[in-house]
Formats: C-alpha cells, structure tokens, sequence
C-alpha cells in the first residue's frame, strides 16, 4: 500500500496538529514531550507528526536518543496567500456594514 502525501491544508485540517505546530513555535521538542500534552497515545502523536513531517511543516532531529521536532512554518504562506484571496470579501462586508451604520446615525 502506497504512503498517502499530505498537503500543508490536509495537515492543519486536525486540532489536534495545529496544537503541535503552536507548542513547536519558536522551540524544539521530543516526542515525550509533545505526548505529554495530549490524552492520546504516543503511537496517535507520531501519526500526526508524521502527516505534519509529510506535509513540509515539521522537521526532526536524532539528538542522542531523543528526536527533536523543529516547526518549519514555510509551507504555511501557501495558506496565507489562499486566505489572503477571501480577505476582499470580509472588507467588502465590513466596509457595507459601517456604510449602513453610518447612514443609520445620521437619519437618527
């Protein structure tokens, strides 16, 4: 059975995933660690690190006996980029919503 790829959206789709990637911002940890946050198994985290890994967003390191995950957040402005499309339509909302806000105060 071939190993399904993941991409950086199927990756950040879990909770679960996105609480690793907030607790790897800005540091590195072991898997005994990451573990130690959730009331899942070891075997579940390593799933999640392992999509995380296959997606681009997650590196490891062997240190000794430990493997250290480091965040790699790059693959992440995929998403950025893809959000930053739909921000024309929120600011078209708000932007029509302070105009009948507005229009309302002043008939008031």
């Amino acid at each position: 059975m071939a190993a399904e790829n993941y991409d950086v959206f199927q990756a950040i789709a879990d909770p679960t995933r996105r609480q690793v990637l907030q607790m790897l911002a800005g540091r590195n940890l072991p898997i005994s660690k990451i573990t130690s946050h959730f009331q899942i198994s070891r075997t579940a985290v390593v799933k999640h690190l392992r999509i995380l890994s296959e997606a681009g967003l997650v590196t490891s390191e062997k240190i000794g006996r430990e493997k250290r995950y480091h965040l790699k957040p790059e693959p992440l402005f995929e998403v950025k980029d893809w959000l930053g499309f739909y921000e024309q339509f929120w600011d078209n909302k708000l932007t029509r919503l302070k105009y009948v806000v507005e229009t309302e105060e002043e008939t008031d």
